[in-house]
């Protein structure tokens, strides 16, 4: 059996709307009225990030087997993590206009001084959508890692990024003992373990 929603979004009532703080993102305060599975409706009030839509890409070198991790400094790992300077995946968020490709092959030059030669898509997901709009979209892209390293990022955007070339076993071995810790490095690492031999098979 296949499972589907029993609601829809026609199911779903937004009864006002206000705007609690508007920056680098927007919150939202808002009155919802929605279906219950009991029966009738439920009113509830929601504050909602509205972050944007982003794009993680796993930089992988099928030839040496390796992976291209970036090390920068997050704000919120700061009283979360032994170190706020995570092992992430280049990323980056969609601009107006922009495909999901677009963004990884522009982020990948930008974070890693990397050129994409092949994109798969892993899959699309929430990081946190009890209270952020945010979707992200999830690919392994293929590069030519024996040239990758340095500093990197955009000076303009605050960014400070050291890039890794590691082999794909140890960074295997850094999500089992919890070093690498943010949910796209952990999903994107684990498909590729589950999934290398058909991504080796592809990229041969």
């Amino acid at each position: 059996m296949t499972w589907q929603p029993g609601f829809s979004r026609d199911d779903v009532e937004i009864i006002a709307s206000k705007t609690l703080y508007r920056g680098f993102f927007k919150v939202s305060e808002l009155q919802i009225r929605h279906a219950r599975f009991a029966g009738g409706n439920i009113s509830i009030q929601r504050e909602l990030l509205h972050r944007g839509d982003a794009v993680c890409v796993l930089l992988f070198d099928p030839l040496q087997k390796a992976v291209v991790l970036i090390e920068q400094f997050r704000i919120g790992a700061v009283d979360k993590s032994p170190s706020p300077w995570l092992l992430e995946l280049v990323a980056g968020m969609v601009e107006p206009g922009e495909t999901a490709q677009d963004v990884a092959i522009r982020e990948a030059v930008e974070e890693a001084g990397a050129i994409i030669k092949d994109l798969l898509p892993i899959t699309r997901y929430s990081p946190s959508v009890g209270g952020c709009d945010e979707y992200v979209d999830l690919f392994c892209a293929r590069v030519d890692a024996t040239t990758l390293g340095g500093l990197h990022g955009l000076e303009d955007e605050g960014e400070d990024i050291k890039v890794h070339v590691i082999p794909l076993e140890e960074a295997g071995a850094l999500v089992a003992r919890g070093v690498i810790d943010n949910a796209g490095t952990i999903i994107a690492l684990q498909w590729l373990q589950l999934n290398l031999d058909k991504v080796l098979q592809t990229w041969r």
